[in-house]
């Protein structure tokens, strides 16, 4: 009955706005060690993030077997997630995000923030804290914040491991404690994340996809290949780095251009365009063929 007063008294506070997002998209971690991955979809989901591919179906929708880009998923299945790795998914995602590792931050500007996410329905926080403060089983673990009691200073848990425990209410002072630990793993201390959906002006030229599996060759050779090229080249201006870098493109660059993200969603058919973006689109995919045309003749 105590619990359900402090839910009916945040409402009334207005400090339960972000639940409502969160409660419908509520989920069970499907791994033991899967605690930051379903607090990250659970959050992307509420947030109505585009995951920018098919979950099943015709579906896009954020799964934890999607969120792969920044640790294999198998390692986290053995040994779990990081904090920092969960800002990489949430940043690989096209999320908004702000992170705050404990040592960094003071309690006063965790209630602060706090306070603004459960105000809205935009912004969602995920706290990284140690379970052994609360005399729960366990250790390191993700869940996110879904409400605040002002009055009573207390938390609101979506424990997203609900096989062990439902939500619950948490004095904030002991959850600041418990996320004031170090993560031994890294010896770094865990914190808090706060999510938002990034708002992005229209792009003038193209907008990447990193999902595909041609970025992998990509990214190697911009970060590794290309350096000791121009360093091994004449390069004297702008011109001459163009030219080094237009004429070595690897092998499966044009595959890679194919993934770019709104000519993907025109073929998947997934969102309708405004005029303005289907002008704006055709230029772009009429210098994309001139582009390829170009390379074409270059390997001839």
């Amino acid at each position: 009955m105590e619990l359900q007063q402090l839910f009916l008294e945040a409402i009334q506070n207005g400090t339960m706005e972000g639940f409502f997002k969160l409660i419908s998209y509520f989920q069970t971690q499907s791994e033991p060690a899967y605690c930051g991955l379903a607090s990250l979809s659970m959050v992307l989901n509420a947030l109505s993030i585009d995951p920018g591919r098919k979950w099943k179906g015709p579906w896009r929708w954020f799964d934890e077997s999607m969120l792969d880009c920044c640790e294999p998923l198998e390692k986290v299945k053995a040994k779990g997630i990081s904090f920092g790795k969960v800002v990489c998914l949430a940043q690989c995602a096209g999320a908004k995000v702000e992170a705050f590792r404990s040592n960094l931050s003071t309690i006063d500007d965790f209630r602060k923030h706090v306070m603004a996410c459960t105000a809205s329905d935009d912004c969602h926080l995920i706290s990284s804290y140690h379970r052994g403060l609360f005399k729960q089983t366990g250790s390191g673990h993700f869940s996110p914040i879904g409400g605040y009691h002002a009055e009573k200073d207390m938390a609101l848990i979506l424990d997203v491991a609900r096989f062990k425990y439902p939500p619950h209410w948490v004095p904030l002072p002991l959850l600041w404690e418990a996320m004031n630990t170090i993560d031994e793993a890294t010896g770094l201390h865990r914190g808090f994340v706060l999510v938002s959906k990034l708002h992005r002006a229209p792009a003038l030229l193209y907008t990447l996809s990193c999902k595909h599996e041609s970025w992998v060759s990509i990214s190697k050779h911009l970060m590794d290949d290309l350096p000791v090229l121009l360093s091994s080249e004449n390069v004297k201006d702008i011109k001459d780095v163009l030219s080094t870098l237009l004429s070595n493109l690897p092998p499966n660059f044009a595959e890679f251009i194919k993934w770019v993200a709104e000519v993907r969603r025109q073929e998947e058919n997934g969102q309708k365009l405004s005029e303005e973006e289907k002008g704006r689109l055709a230029i772009k995919v009429r210098y994309l063929k001139k582009f390829s045309k170009l390379k074409g003749k270059k390997k001839a």
